[in-house]
Formats: structure tokens, C-alpha cells, sequence
């Protein structure tokens, strides 16, 4: 397991943005995933707190670790002091910072007690009943919309943002205008980081991709070809029951013959 002291902090990931360095971000559901990301040397992953356990910030090395904290009636959070516990209960287990959509006072709640807060601008996807699922900030008022929203969360002391579905040019100019680590998903180059979820880099699914998601294997392809031999194994193991071909003697725990007599004679047989 990596140290703590030898994985990046907050400060570490300031001074990337300081030199101009993109940082490479994933969204990521399994320490197999974690582990995978952190053997390529990505920087920065988001883990739902669903997801994120102790097995996982091990598998996660090195990687500076988002964790999401749970917003909306599907999750258990509702209040600041629900927030501030969850975030302190994640950082005794190795989480560096954390997702919070909330409202501002919960925000800021997290940030007066020195939790790195990563708040949500653009397309937010909790917020999309106001919204609608679509880009955000096309217009000089929308984009004018983002950009104070963005210096709000700078007032209160967030770290960074998920900068989502914006226009590229908005997605530079907010990049380089702020304090905070913009997080891109579909902002344009400009962005600080680009992130992308990884069942969409692996290919995972047949299902809708967003326009910026990249998809550099086809996992959903192995994963048919992997179900297909999956059904024809258990297709084979039932003949086999039925034929009575299975269990072979090799598969079976033999008793001496001196043995099963006198057990039958002790039985009456």
C-alpha cells in the first residue's frame, strides 16, 4: 500500500494547474479499475462513496481520490452535519477530497472545516429537471450564469469543480480565470483536467455514449464473447449431469474397501 505521505495532496495538485500540466481524471467502480488507473499513471479518480472502501484506496495507489458524496433523495445526506460526518469518516479512510453538489451553505460548511470540496457547474446532473440534459452556457447570459456561480464557489473555498458540457472557449476562459481546479467533462482542452467515466474509455456498453466520451477498447464485445462461453460452460456441466457422465471418478473421494465393509457391518448390511 502507498503511504499517505507519498500520495499527492491538494497542494500537489494546485501546483499542476500552477505549471499547465492537464490532469487525466476517471470515474471508476472497482479496485480492479482503481488499480488499472493507477499502474497507467492516471492522476485523479472519482469514487462514489457507494464504491469507495478501504480495499479500494489501496487498489487506488497513488491517485488522488475524489469521493462522492451522495446528493438527492437516493442518498443518505440531507443536512451539513451529515456531510462534514461522511466527509471525515472518508478521510480517516484515505479519501483527498470530495464531490459535493449541495447548496452553498453546505458547501461552505465542508470547506470552514477544511474538507477539499469539488463542486458542480454546467451541466449538473442532479439539477437537470431545471435544465434539461444539454449544454450549458451557449449564451452570453448562461455563460455569464456559470461564470458567477464558478466565483461563488471560489468565495466559499472550494477546491475545484466538475466543469460539465460547456463550450470550449467558456471552458478556457473559466479555467484560467479562477483559482479552483476545473475539472472537465466535455469543457474543451482548455479545462484543467479532462475526466471521463471508464466503462466509457473500456467501451463497456452498447448504450448511448455522451458526444465526449472517447472509447479507446470494446469490453462490451469481450463481455459477449465472455457470456457466450459462460452459457455454452453450464450448457456442457448439465449434459454432463443428465448423461451422468459427471462426476468421473477423479472428482470423487475414494474409501478403502476394509473400511466401507465394516462401516456396513456396523450398519447391518
Amino acid at each position: 500500500m502507498v503511504h499517505k505521505a507519498n500520495r499527492p495532496t491538494v497542494h500537489d495538485m494546485r501546483a499542476i494547474k500552477a505549471r499547465g500540466q492537464k490532469i487525466s481524471m476517471l470515474y471508476v467502480t472497482t479496485p480492479e479499475e482503481a488499480a488499472a488507473a493507477d499502474a497507467a499513471g492516471i492522476d485523479m479518480l472519482s469514487i462514489e462513496s457507494r464504491f469507495f472502501t478501504p480495499e479500494m484506496r489501496e487498489a487506488a495507489g497513488r491517485c488522488f481520490v475524489q469521493v462522492g458524496l451522495p446528493f438527492g433523495p437516493y442518498g443518505q445526506l440531507a443536512t451539513a452535519e451529515d456531510y462534514l460526518r461522511a466527509a471525515f469518516h472518508f478521510t480517516a479512510m484515505g479519501g483527498d477530497c470530495f464531490y459535493c453538489a449541495a447548496s452553498l451553505d453546505i458547501q461552505k460548511a465542508l470547506c470552514d472545516n477544511h474538507m477539499p470540496v469539488v463542486a458542480h457547474v454546467g451541466l449538473i446532473p442532479s439539477y437537470i429537471t431545471w435544465t434539461g440534459w444539454r449544454a450549458v452556457g451557449k449564451t452570453a447570459d448562461e455563460a455569464r450564469a456559470v461564470y458567477d456561480h464558478v466565483k461563488r464557489l471560489e468565495a466559499i473555498g472550494c477546491f475545484g469543480a466538475e466543469l460539465e458540457v460547456v463550450p470550449d472557449r467558456l471552458g478556457a476562459f473559466l479555467s484560467q480565470n479562477t483559482s479552483m481546479i476545473l475539472l472537465g467533462m466535455g469543457a474543451g482542452p482548455g479545462a484543467d483536467a479532462q475526466y471521463l467515466f471508464a466503462e466509457d474509455v473500456l467501451g463497456c456498453t452498447d448504450g448511448h455514449r455522451p458526444r465526449h466520451a472517447k472509447t479507446y477498447r470494446n469490453f462490451a464485445a469481450e463481455y459477449a464473447r465472455l457470456q457466450a462461453e459462460r452459457i455454452a460452460a453450464f450448457r456442457e456441466f448439465r449434459a454432463d449431469v443428465n448423461a451422468g457422465t459427471y462426476p468421473e471418478p477423479q472428482h470423487n473421494v475414494a474409501m478403502q474397501d476394509a473400511e466401507f465393509q465394516a462401516f456396513m457391518a456396523a450398519v447391518g448390511q
